[in-house]
């Protein structure tokens, strides 16, 4: 299935070199995004780890520092 474009107001198929470009494009932003998921995850899992040493539970921080 070919990837369509608007250009200029004409609906038309990508050519093979605009096809590759956005693939391209598209692999680059899912793959930040999945660096981003990961980044907070293990943000969460520092902080659950931090809590889990002190024997606090979220609640009992939050109450601590707020």
């Amino acid at each position: 299935m070919a990837l369509k474009i608007n250009d200029n107001g004409t609906d038309r198929e990508m050519t093979a070199d605009e096809e590759a470009a956005y693939l391209a494009f598209s692999a680059q932003i899912q793959d930040k995004q999945q660096k981003l998921i990961e980044a907070e995850q293990k943000k969460l899992a520092d902080k659950q780890a931090v809590l889990d040493k002190l024997g606090l539970t979220a609640d009992e921080a939050k109450a601590l520092l707020g």
